[in-house]
């Protein structure tokens, strides 16, 4: 029974240390990561995700950005596109409406300006 407190205490002991030494040194250790953090580069072209809004009228690249898919693409792969980013962004499944209907405006524009 006493070792038993004996090893509750060391344990307590050892996170108490811990702590102490985590907020002491913990400054100087969370700006040394921030300082690595910045030098990374932040370039647009690292990144798979478009950054930009969307434009007032919308056009065949940003159609085919929408649905991931070039703005020539066939009808098969339009439609599994278009299938594929609605069964995530529905808004019967917790979609954003707006997103939903951005992706039915790609899918429309795309398949009336088939050549």
């Amino acid at each position: 029974m006493a070792s038993g407190l004996i090893l509750a205490g060391l344990g307590i002991l050892a996170v108490g240390l811990s702590g102490r030494y985590a907020l002491r040194h913990g400054k100087v250790l969370g700006s040394a990561v921030k300082q690595k953090l910045e030098a990374l580069p932040n370039s647009p072209s690292l990144s798979k995700y478009y950054r930009g809004g969307f434009d007032p009228k919308m056009g065949r690249r940003e159609a085919g950005l929408v649905l991931g898919i070039s703005p020539s693409a066939s009808k098969a792969k339009l439609k599994d596109a278009h299938k594929r980013i609605m069964l995530v962004n529905h808004p019967d499944r917790g979609g954003s409406p707006y997103l939903a209907a951005k992706i039915n405006e790609a899918k429309d524009l795309l398949e009336s300006r088939r050549p």
